[in-house]
């Protein structure tokens, strides 16, 4: 099979990581894949920018940040969708860190732009999670992740500007294929339910 059909058709959201980091060179080309991304002709080029963070205090701030939507979104879901709710809490449960918005995951990467840029962006997210696939790489867009701009630490250190809007973020890393018990059966409720296209040929 053709190389990139089958980083396409093998690639999905992986929500638990090993702790081993993704060396830098490898994240450089993701980041490349990233910004080869076609674009929309009415930003004449590219409207993105890249953050990549790894440092492991740094995810704890992010985490900090975005957890308060994350957990007021889960808990209006309590009686109009309870079974939502129930998955979201047992998937909380079962992460010892607590981390269900980056999943501890050893890289994440933010992608800046305009507000109005979110097509030529999401291109972009696209790229790199094939290119993460290709090298044996999980990947996962968390749009929870994006939900840090309520912390002055966060915003100064993303560099974020008016009018600009954090697309993903992307989350890197290694597969954990031995997670717990507990984690196996949490992320049963939140595996891919693939359909085949519906197309219709003239």
């Amino acid at each position: 099979m053709n190389s990139v059909i089958e980083a396409i058709n093998s690639r999905r959201s992986v929500r638990c990581y090993k702790t081993k980091p993704v060396p830098k060179e490898i994240l450089e080309q993701i980041v490349d894949a990233g910004n080869n991304a076609p674009f929309t002709s009415m930003t004449r080029s590219q409207p993105w920018r890249f953050v990549v963070v790894q440092d492991p205090k740094f995810r704890e701030k992010l985490l900090q940040a975005a957890f308060p939507f994350w957990k007021g979104s889960i808990d209006s879901m309590k009686d109009k969708a309870p079974e939502l709710y129930d998955m979201a809490m047992t998937m909380y449960n079962a992460y010892e860190s607590k981390d269900v918005i980056y999943y501890s995951a050893p890289a994440i990467i933010f992608v800046i732009g305009p507000a109005g840029s979110g097509v030529s962006c999401a291109l972009a997210c696209e790229n790199m999670m094939i290119a993460a696939q290709s090298f044996g790489l999980g990947s996962c867009y968390v749009g929870f992740g994006a939900m840090v701009k309520g912390s002055p630490e966060v915003v100064e250190a993303l560099e974020l500007q008016e009018g600009e809007a954090i697309f993903g973020p992307i989350l890197l890393g290694y597969p954990e294929l031995n997670p717990s018990e507990a984690i196996t059966n949490a992320l049963q409720n939140v595996g891919p339910n693939k359909k085949d296209s519906v197309t219709k040929w003239i």
